[in-house]
C-alpha cells in the first residue's frame, strides 16, 4: 500500500514568520506584504478555505522565498521581479549555473550552511 505524503499548510502568519517577514519594532508578521504580493504575482496562489483564511503549501512557500530573493538579494523592483517570473522563465532554469534560480539556490545553501556552522560552534563552545 502506498501512502500519499501530505504537506502541512501554513497560515499567512506562520508563512510570514517562516520567511522572515517580521516588523522589527513589534515583532509581528507582515501579512499585508504577502497579500500585496498575491495581487502582483500570479504564481502565488494560496488555498483559501472557509472564512477566507489563506493557507500556503510548499510550492507557495518556495514562490515567496523566490520573490524575497529577487526583491531583496537581487535588488529588483516589483515590476522587474514580476517580469522575471512571468516572461523570462528560461532564466529560472535550475540547470543553468548563471540563472537567477541557480543564484537563489546557492544563496539558500549558503544561509543554511551558516546556520549549521553557528550550531556546531555553540556545541563546541
Amino acid at each position: 500500500m502506498v501512502l500519499k505524503k501530505y504537506n502541512k499548510l501554513l497560515s499567512i502568519s506562520e508563512l510570514a514568520l517562516k520567511v522572515g517577514l517580521i516588523n522589527p519594532k513589534n515583532k509581528k508578521p507582515l501579512t499585508h506584504t504577502l497579500r500585496f504580493w498575491e495581487s502582483k504575482f500570479k504564481q502565488l496562489k494560496p488555498t483559501i478555505l472557509a472564512g477566507g483564511r489563506r493557507y500556503y503549501a510548499d510550492k507557495d512557500i518556495e514562490v515567496v522565498k523566490l520573490i524575497i530573493f529577487l526583491l531583496k538579494e537581487q535588488g529588483m523592483t516589483i515590476k522587474g521581479a514580476k517580469m522575471t517570473m512571468n516572461k523570462n522563465l528560461k532564466y529560472l532554469d535550475e540547470t543553468k549555473s548563471s540563472s537567477i534560480k541557480a543564484e537563489y539556490y546557492k544563496t539558500q545553501i549558503k544561509n543554511k550552511s551558516k546556520k549549521i556552522l553557528k550550531r556546531i560552534k555553540k556545541l563546541n563552545g
